[in-house]
């Protein structure tokens, strides 16, 4: 089956997105159904996206659930066959959709589409093997991965293999998608990204700058407990720990050293590597959330 704009949704997971959301509505096409899931209780951001788009709805999850976790719930309360996941710093072209639409017409399998960002120094995907694997073709990558801001999924194929539990609850922030895409793959599902089908990401605009501070020291903590995580999942507890030992150690020396010459940040910042690597080796959650958020 073929992708059409009646048989597909997107889900766009939010927090503190305010001020970058609509861009990203508005580079999408008017008679596609978009989920927005809100991590908070914000009522007020609810009403006004509905108000505003006709073609929106807003599910508010009254807690910060994380990126993985909320976009279970999107794609659970998605009603069509095709899940367009996207982060709230994505615009679309104006031809993205179609050629997504155009693509699955020419493919007879796949698990996962993906379009390809325009910011070719850093590419949204990873290769198999490090190598190309079908050179031949004009329009689409078969890849090891992609990466969670843009990634469209073929849910009759997957809900099944998933038991439509996409993104692992354990993650927070950061690999969830790597670790999907490693289970996709694992049951022979391809994962494609489709050469004209583009997008623009900003990088790190989800959320609103006055914010940046508290949202480094989030990447931090989570970057390092996920990594263990995701390694200590596929892998096994010793590989993860013998991979982030030595940055553990690296991270101690330089918060002792940013504590020294009373550089805040940084102190902070490496107090929270150095936090996360320890709290993923005694198997804690991911528990750490951004602070300060009025």
């Amino acid at each position: 089956m073929s992708i059409s704009r009646q048989n597909l949704s997107i889900v766009i997971v939010t927090f503190k997105s305010e001020l970058v959301i609509h861009e990203c509505i508005k580079s999408i096409e008017k008679d596609i159904k978009i989920i927005v899931v809100e991590n908070s209780e914000n009522l007020q951001f609810k009403e006004e996206l509905e108000n505003t788009y006709p073609n929106v709805s807003c599910v508010l999850t009254y807690k910060n659930l994380g990126m993985g976790v909320a976009n279970n719930i999107g794609i659970q309360k998605s009603n069509t066959d095709f899940v367009l996941i996207l982060n709230p710093d994505v615009i679309l072209e104006t031809s993205t959709i179609n050629e997504l639409i155009i693509a699955s017409q020419k493919i007879t399998n796949f698990a996962i589409l993906a379009p390809i960002s325009v910011d070719f120094d850093y590419p949204n995907y990873k290769l198999i093997n490090n190598k190309k694997d079908n050179e031949e073709d004009d329009f689409l990558l078969k890849v090891k991965s992609v990466d969670g801001f843009a990634m469209l999924f073929n849910k009759k194929q997957l809900d099944e293999a998933l038991s439509k539990d996409y993104f692992d609850k354990n993650f927070f922030m950061y690999l969830e998608n790597d670790d999907l895409c490693k289970r996709i793959r694992e049951i022979n599902g391809n994962i494609l990204v489709i050469l004209k089908s583009k997008i623009k990401h900003l990088g790190a605009k989800g959320v609103n700058e006055k914010y940046k501070e508290e949202i480094e020291l989030s990447r931090n903590w989570h970057w390092i407990w996920s990594k263990f995580y995701f390694n200590k999942k596929h892998f096994g507890y010793s590989k993860a720990f013998l991979n982030g030992f030595p940055k553990f150690i690296s991270s101690l020396a330089k918060y002792f050293f940013y504590l020294l010459i009373n550089n805040k940040i940084k102190k902070k910042i490496y107090f929270n590597r150095a936090s996360g690597f320890y709290n993923a080796a005694k198997n804690n959650p991911s528990w750490y959330r951004p602070k300060n958020f009025n």
